[in-house]
C-alpha cells in the first residue's frame, strides 16, 4: 500500500470531518490501527483543526480571519498531486475540515452564550434575594421603631443644638428594659471626612461622660435612626465630632446636641 498517496488524497480530511460513509469511516480506522503514519496523520488534522478554531474565535470570522484559515491550511499540509482525482477529493477533503472548524466554533460561541447567561441569571437571583432581606430587614426595624414610639415606658429626650451648632438637633428614644436606646440623628449634618459622631451617656454630679460609641455608618444610613446599647443610669444625652475611631472624652467645642433627662 502506498501510504504516502493514501494520506495525500484526502479521505484522512473527510474523516475527521465525518463526511465518509460508516464503511469507509470503518476502512479508515483499521489502517490507522495498522500503520502509525495514518494515525499521526489523522492526530494533525484534528489538531489543525482545533487551531483554526481557536484563531476564527479570536477574530470573530471576519474577512482577515477567514484569509488566515486558508494561510494556515496551506502551511499546514503542501500537496503536489499529478492525478487529477486526487486533487479534487483534496481540496474537498480541506472543504470539509473547514466546515468542521465553523461548527466547532459555532458550537463554542453557543456554550460561551449559555455559560455568560447562567452567570447573568445567578447574578440577577443573588441581588433579588439581598434586595428581599433588605426588605425583610427594613420592616423589622420599621415595626421595632413603631413599638417604640408607641410605648408609654420608653423615654424620649431632646438634643438641642449647643454653642455654634445651635440649628443642630436630635433625639434619644430610651428603652431601660431592653437597655438601648434608638437616636433619631436627622438634625444632624453629614460629618466632614476623617471624622465621625460619637454619643455619650452624662451623669452629672459629679460630670462623668461615658461613650456608647460613634456612629460609623452615618453617610450610608438614609434613615438616620440609630439603634444603641445602653446599660447605663444615664442623665443626660450629647454627641459631639471627634476623629475616626473616636475620643476618650468628648470633644467639648465640637459639642453639637446635648439633653438632659427630666427628673418628671
Amino acid at each position: 500500500m502506498d501510504i504516502k498517496a493514501y494520506i495525500e488524497s484526502g479521505i484522512l480530511e473527510l474523516y475527521v470531518a465525518g463526511a465518509l460513509s460508516e464503511k469507509e469511516n470503518q476502512e479508515v480506522y483499521s489502517l490507522m490501527q495498522q500503520y502509525p503514519e495514518i494515525e499521526k496523520e489523522v492526530i494533525e488534522i484534528e489538531a489543525a483543526i482545533v487551531r483554526l478554531t481557536g484563531s476564527t474565535i479570536e477574530s470573530d470570522l471576519g474577512i482577515e480571519s477567514f484569509e488566515k484559515i486558508k494561510n494556515q491550511l496551506g502551511h499546514n499540509k503542501v500537496i503536489t498531486i499529478t492525478k487529477s482525482k486526487y486533487n479534487w477529493i483534496t481540496y474537498t477533503g480541506w472543504a470539509a475540515s473547514i466546515v468542521l472548524g465553523l461548527g466547532l466554533l459555532y458550537t463554542t460561541n453557543k456554550n460561551n452564550q449559555l455559560q455568560s447567561d447562567i452567570q447573568i441569571s445567578k447574578t440577577q437571583q443573588s441581588l433579588l434575594e439581598t434586595q428581599i432581606e433588605n426588605s425583610k430587614s427594613n420592616l423589622k426595624e420599621a415595626n421595632t421603631l413603631i413599638s417604640v414610639l408607641r410605648d408609654e415606658n420608653i423615654l424620649k429626650i431632646p438634643l438641642a443644638g449647643q454653642g455654634n451648632f445651635a440649628n443642630t438637633f436630635a433625639k434619644v428614644y430610651w428603652d431601660k428594659k431592653a437597655q438601648r436606646i434608638f437616636l433619631d440623628a436627622e438634625g444632624l449634618p453629614e460629618p466632614p471626612q476623617g471624622k465621625v459622631y460619637q454619643v455619650w451617656s452624662l451623669t452629672l454630679n459629679p460630670l462623668t461622660p461615658t461613650s456608647l460609641g460613634t456612629i460609623d455608618n452615618f453617610n450610608q444610613d438614609s434613615n438616620k435612626i440609630f439603634e444603641i446599647t445602653n446599660p447605663n443610669n444615664s442623665e443626660a444625652f450629647g454627641i459631639t465630632l471627634e476623629p475616626v475611631g473616636g475620643s476618650e472624652t468628648p470633644t467639648m467645642n465640637q459639642l453639637y446636641t446635648l439633653g438632659v433627662i427630666s427628673a418628671s
